[in-house]
């Protein structure tokens, strides 16, 4: 039962992370085409996601400060890995979507 707990813990990371990745592309697509209201929605959908993401890896942190160790495997590599690219891919994406803005003589937002 650990193990499947585990395995659903290591996915919604996984899955958390990929979704915050596909939005924050999504704005930068938006931005790209002058949608700027899209943009923001997407960003803000990464961020959703990214949270719940955290969620997953606080829970984690968590069990494993209070001696509930788990298993570290190249699948929970990967979705520490994964969720670390999606972090910074979102906060490329604030600035990318911010260069769309001012090309088109908007203000600068701070995503």
């Amino acid at each position: 039962m650990a193990d499947e707990q585990n395995l659903e813990t290591i996915m919604g990371l996984i899955i958390n992370g990929g979704n915050a990745k596909s939005s924050a592309m999504e704005a930068i697509q938006s931005a790209k085409k002058g949608d700027f209201d899209q943009a923001a929605a997407k960003l803000q959908e990464s961020d959703a996601a990214l949270s719940e993401a955290h969620n997953v890896q606080t829970g984690m942190l968590t069990k494993e400060a209070s001696g509930d160790h788990i298993d570290v495997t190249l699948l929970t590599v990967h979705s520490q890995d994964h969720l670390m690219n999606a972090i910074t891919f979102r906060d490329l994406a604030g600035e990318v979507v911010d260069v769309y803005r001012k090309m088109a003589g908007l203000p600068v937002e701070t995503y």
